[in-house]
């Protein structure tokens, strides 16, 4: 099991309402008791982490339409990469890197990409034009997927540029699953100044598909 990555300073620039289950959380750039809660754990371990199950959520693909997660690992494990919106350039970033460190080889083990944003699902096509994105790029207009992993926060402002009418946006994360549904790889950072290492994550599916051989 991997940790996620600890917030050091890096959470100190953001003003974020942590979602918890019937509890958000609530935290202003001084708020020194979040501070000590987040630093010692507490919300992060609220979140994903190896071991948990994958929730059959449905996703809206920007060509495909609805996709639902159990069908696509039947065929597959399942690589689940989490990012804001198409108008992030740190987001777009992290896709491309993504894309040439990740897919050719994820392709290569009869493994699913699939590039999750809470933004419209006509917004996020440009995105994948923009950047020739061979993977499934989906939304999870209503958070569900992010408020199920309990890896969103609240932004102000980020309904406009989501145009879903909510402004829930997710952690950079990255969660792997297996064929049968369980989470091998969780990494999750506190903010996009920091992204996973495509390496951590191709040696998680590495070692899913010589356990299920």
């Amino acid at each position: 099991m991997t940790s996620p990555a600890h917030p050091s300073d890096r959470e100190s620039s953001m003003r974020t309402s942590v979602r918890s289950p019937g509890h958000p959380i609530r935290h202003g750039v001084d708020d020194q008791a979040f501070r000590l809660q987040f630093d010692g754990g507490a919300i992060w371990n609220r979140m994903v982490a190896a071991g948990h199950r994958l929730p059959d959520m449905p996703l809206v693909e920007v060509d495909l339409g609805p996709i639902h997660l159990n069908r696509l690992r039947d065929t597959g494990p399942v690589v689940l990469v989490f990012f804001r919106h198409a108008a992030s350039p740190e987001c777009e970033a992290a896709l491309r890197r993504y894309r040439d460190a990740l897919e050719p080889t994820l392709t290569a083990l009869d493994t699913h990409l699939v590039a999750v944003s809470p933004q419209a699902p006509d917004r996020l096509q440009a995105v994948k034009r923009r950047n020739d994105l061979g993977f499934f790029v989906a939304s999870d207009g209503r958070h569900a997927l992010i408020d199920a992993f309990n890896i969103g926060f609240t932004s102000t402002g980020a309904d406009v540029i989501l145009g879903t009418g909510r402004s829930v946006l997710p952690f950079a994360t990255v969660v792997a699953a297996d064929r049968a549904g369980v989470i091998r790889f969780a990494d999750i950072h506190a903010d996009w100044s920091t992204t996973t290492d495509p390496e951590r994550v191709l040696a998680a599916v590495r070692t899913m598909s010589r356990s299920a051989g």
